[in-house]
């Protein structure tokens, strides 16, 4: 089946923020075409130094010790701490603690497995060139 191209945003969108008399919330995607993955990365371990040719992504951190490249700028984040990606931008994500550490993805654009460049890899996947 063929994909449509969607939008990717430059610039990391607006997240409102709303509150209600029980709290409040961060609204990440208001009926914004996107997709949403809750990544987990065990103890020692990290995700290829990769980018992505059809989607941006903005990360929001849930646990302490979230290790995250983008580009060269490299930080440890924690809970509630957000990290834009932007299109074709290298970034990695890293856990060096002893327990694991998860990451909310919201991504904008055409989520495809194939748009993956992988620049660097732990598990023997292609990397470009190969």
């Amino acid at each position: 089946m063929p994909t449509t191209a969607k939008v990717v945003p430059e610039l990391k969108p607006a997240i409102p923020f709303v509150e209600r008399p029980w709290g409040s919330f961060n609204q990440y995607a208001f009926n914004t075409e996107c997709t949403v993955s809750l990544l987990t990365v065990k103890p020692g371990q990290r995700l290829s130094l990769q980018s992505h040719t059809g989607r941006a992504e903005l990360w929001v951190v849930i646990d302490d010790g979230a290790l995250i490249q983008v580009d060269d700028h490299i930080g440890i984040y924690g809970p509630g701490d957000e990290v834009w990606i932007p299109v074709n931008v290298r970034h990695r994500l890293s856990r060096t603690g002893d327990k694991p550490v998860r990451v909310l993805e919201v991504a904008f654009g055409n989520w495809q497995q194939t748009d993956i460049t992988r620049y660097e890899d732990n598990y023997g996947r292609p990397k470009v060139g190969e």
